[in-house]
């Protein structure tokens, strides 16, 4: 199963959302795997890499996933370097389905080959947005005077291209799914606005809303040691959790009960090779 992180908008959280899926299904019996297409921030993968090196330093047991980039290509003609980044995308892929259940892409936050290659190869598309107008101009276009949704944006075009790129390939379908960030606790009129123009637009184009993350300091000062909000208990930090963490992990939770997906495979049906090292596609 491959889940895929993508819009076209930084500062959304995509790459803090991938990393506590991540996490979260390997707590699940899951294994798991990653891959960062944006080799240039590397996000992702940083994280990942510095998850390890704490579980190194510090002597604690924590679940570790592979993680792969996979580098643009530096080809010359545009037809040659969409080869080179396919074969590369798919050299990473397949080197991930040998041991890994469930795969999670982060894409890059602007469009690229290889993030229209990622979001084709999507069993699940999450896309989290701010939760204001701002972000929202990402999936479609509004009439200022009374909020009716006008037409998609570019980039709900091209997930409904990828759409079609995934049926040509396997018949498979792509769910797509809105993850609302950073909600605000007050039931403030934006709000409202907000969440009525993605049900219209969810209507229209074919994606399900779910609620994302809060907006909360630990995410931020977990992220330099490459931790989550599940792994706050095991390593050790010393850290209270208070009603507003416990809140965080039902959102986490919630995320991922969201997921449609099977069961893991009992521990006698996966590959002796666990999805446990670090390395580099391309």
């Amino acid at each position: 199963m491959v889940i895929v992180l993508g819009n076209e908008k930084g500062g959304s959280g995509k790459s803090t959302t991938a990393m506590h899926l991540t996490v979260g299904l390997l707590r699940d019996g899951y294994r798991v795997g990653a891959i960062d297409l944006d080799a240039r921030q590397a996000t992702l993968a940083g994280y990942i890499a510095a998850r390890e090196t704490f579980v190194r330093t510090k002597g604690v047991a924590l679940a570790l996933p592979r993680v792969l980039t996979v580098e643009r290509s530096e080809e010359d003609s545009r037809s040659a370097a969409e080869a080179d980044e396919r074969a590369r995308f798919g050299a990473a892929l397949d080197a991930l389905s040998r041991d890994c259940e469930i795969i999670v892409i982060d894409c890059p936050g602007s469009d690229t080959f290889l993030s229209r290659l990622g979001h084709a190869h999507a069993d699940t598309l999450i896309t989290p947005i701010n939760d204001s107008f701002v972000d929202f101009a990402m999936l479609a276009k509004v009439d200022p005077d009374n909020r009716d949704v006008v037409h998609p944006s570019i980039y709900s075009e091209m997930v409904w291209q990828a759409r079609k790129a995934r049926f040509a390939r396997d018949r498979g379908r792509i769910d797509w799914i809105v993850m609302r960030n950073r909600l605000g606790a007050v039931a403030a009129r934006n709000k409202r606005d907000v969440g009525a123009s993605l049900q219209t637009l969810a209507r229209r184009i074919g994606f399900r809303t779910v609620k994302g993350f809060g907006e909360r300091v630990i995410f931020r000062e977990l992220f330099l040691q490459g931790l989550t909000l599940m792994d706050v208990r095991e390593a050790g930090l010393g850290i209270a959790l208070g009603m507003s963490h416990v809140a965080a992990r039902a959102e986490v939770r919630a995320l991922i009960g969201a997921i449609r997906k099977p069961p893991p495979a009992a521990p006698m049906d996966l590959p002796a090779a666990g999805c446990q090292a670090a390395g580099q596609a391309g």
